[in-house]
């Protein structure tokens, strides 16, 4: 590919269809080259076994301070120096020792556990927009305070303090931010959250940050990598999944068929389950992919990646890679979704996973349930994506019911 011809990335959807990757990304073979905000042409990677055989690869490294490595914002470039070790900057075995730190609150059973809190939180949450004005502003409503809710429930953070953690947090993932405002943003969360830190080694509680005072008395964690990880989980456990949450009831709305399917059978948890599986692979909300950087020569259907090459894995592509999910392009909540990956793939998979399951699986089999009548109040054009962050999702979306 020419250099003329590299095309810019992440590339800007159609209107017309703005859950799908771009037209351009679709047509993209499986290994090419894409232009991002710095000028340079890091590899991409489209298709869905590639990236199953290259994100569990040794030869390949998440180490953010190494350089070519292909950075998601100018903010992240700049900051990326002054970070410690983090389960998202390092490789195994340092990275395992990390993740080991702050798997547990994550795990599937205890996960499971905080299903009827969840459940409680969100009919509090749709009593009180049914008792509000009508239209209202879902992201608001549901969307945003949902995980915000739990998240902050799980790290033992107050949840008044929500506005600092969105307020932040946007900053810290937005394109648009410069260094300067993604530092500032930084250096107010990171404040909070050692003060946090410091407030829970002094009087723990049944919390994540607790259980992180905890092994930093113990040396297990430094008390820098502790407030670092409740910063990277704080920000990933709220942002995400109230973009899913948002975007997913947009979706449903636009496919009719699927709603109603979803409402019957909302008292189905597999179909449920099910549901919220081809509803992350349809949406894939983190539209900027995953980073990697070459640590020695990769040959892939006849190119090589050499080391010191930066790599994107573009998880849209993967997730509408027809050899994996025929039809890529329909929404149908009965195809067998789950080998997504809108998590990512490996050992560096998101590691709230099963808590965003969770959640999407309680809103989407209770929302459309309690409020069949839920519609969208303003024309689909007029709603207000926001494309600007590491993942994409909705300023607003005015419902009525």
């Amino acid at each position: 590919m020419s250099e003329t011809l590299i095309p810019e990335y992440p590339s800007p959807r159609e209107a017309a269809c703005p859950f799908a990757p771009s037209a351009t990304i679709r047509a993209m073979p499986p290994v090419a080259k894409v232009r991002i905000w710095d000028g340079s042409t890091p590899w991409f990677v489209t298709r869905h076994a590639d990236q199953r055989a290259l994100l569990n690869d040794p030869r390949l490294s998440i180490d953010e301070k190494r350089p070519g490595y292909p950075h998601m914002t100018r903010a992240r470039a700049a900051s990326a120096p002054h970070h410690p070790p983090l389960i998202t900057n390092t490789d195994p075995p340092e990275h395992t020792r990390l993740r080991r730190t702050v798997n547990a609150p994550f795990m599937v059973k205890r996960v499971e556990a905080l299903r009827p809190r969840i459940q409680q939180v969100l009919d509090r949450l749709i009593d009180e927009m049914l008792a509000g004005p009508n239209p209202a502003d879902l992201v608001q409503a549901i969307g945003l305070p949902v995980p915000t809710m739990v998240i902050t429930e799980i790290l033992g953070a107050p949840y008044q303090d929500h506005e600092l953690f969105q307020t932040a947090s946007h900053a810290l993932i937005s394109h648009e931010s410069t260094p300067e405002e993604a530092a500032a943003a930084g250096r107010a969360l990171g404040g909070y959250l050692a003060d946090l830190f410091d407030a829970k080694t002094a009087d723990p509680g049944d919390d994540v940050i607790s259980e992180m005072a905890g092994r930093v008395r113990a040396g297990e964690m430094s008390r820098a990598e502790a407030i670092m990880m409740a910063n990277a989980i704080l920000i990933a456990g709220h942002e995400t999944s109230a973009s899913m949450i948002s975007l997913g009831t947009l979706a449903l709305l636009r496919h009719p068929d699927q709603l109603a399917l979803l409402r019957e059978r909302s008292d189905d948890a597999r179909f449920v389950a099910n549901a919220a599986e081809e509803l992350l692979r349809y949406l894939t909300i983190v539209h900027t992919g995953v980073r990697r950087i070459a640590d020695a020569d990769i040959e892939l259907h006849g190119t090589v990646i050499k080391a010191g090459d930066g790599v994107i894995f573009e998880l849209a592509g993967a997730n509408y890679d027809p050899a994996e999910f025929p039809e890529p392009m329909v929404l149908d909540l009965t195809r067998p979704a789950r080998s997504h990956h809108a998590f990512g793939y490996g050992a560096h998979q998101c590691l709230g996973q099963s808590l965003a399951r969770v959640e999407l699986q309680v809103v989407y089999g209770t929302l459309y349930r309690r409020i069949p009548t839920l519609a969208p109040a303003v024309p689909f054009e007029e709603v207000p994506f926001a494309m600007e962050g590491v993942a994409y999702g909705l300023r607003s979306l005015a419902v009525t019911w």
